[in-house]
């Protein structure tokens, strides 16, 4: 199941991260995950909100560059181990990760985890296949 992901380019430089949520926070745009990967002259900041269309449009009306990126988002057992079993799966259907990043959702047995793939359908069929829980956008959003 894919969702929408923003992935925001940035200068490094002081403030820029402040600039860039508290434009979302303006417009009652709700940020549910966030990473941001650097450089020591710009950074990538990828971020799942709460509404896409708007916050693509602010974003690009204040000056940022900003593009949609399919995402999958999946449930882990949160337990020794959970990680690994499900990396091997993906591994074993052949697929490669370009990058992931997590988040715990509060009262759950279960991480969250983002998952950029190389072969996004062919993972999603795996997975599928092996009963592994994949998290729709409103599922998302309400956490």
């Amino acid at each position: 199941m894919k969702i929408q992901q923003l992935s925001v380019f940035l200068e490094n430089r002081s403030g820029r991260l402040a600039n860039i949520t508290n434009t979302l926070g303006d417009v009652n745009v709700n940020i549910r995950a966030m990473s941001l990967a650097d450089s020591s002259d710009f950074g990538i900041l990828r971020l799942i909100v709460d509404n896409t269309e708007k916050a693509v449009d602010i974003l690009k009306k204040s000056g940022f560059t900003v593009s949609l990126t399919d995402v999958v988002a999946v449930g882990i057992s949160d337990v020794p181990g959970g990680l690994g079993r499900f990396l091997t799966l993906i591994e074993t259907a052949g697929v490669n990760i370009e990058y992931m990043y997590a988040f715990i959702e509060k009262n759950s047995d279960q991480a969250v985890m983002i998952f950029r793939f190389n072969d996004t359908v062919r993972a999603i069929e795996k997975m599928a296949s092996e009963g592994i829980h994949m998290l729709n956008y409103s599922e998302i959003i309400s956490m």
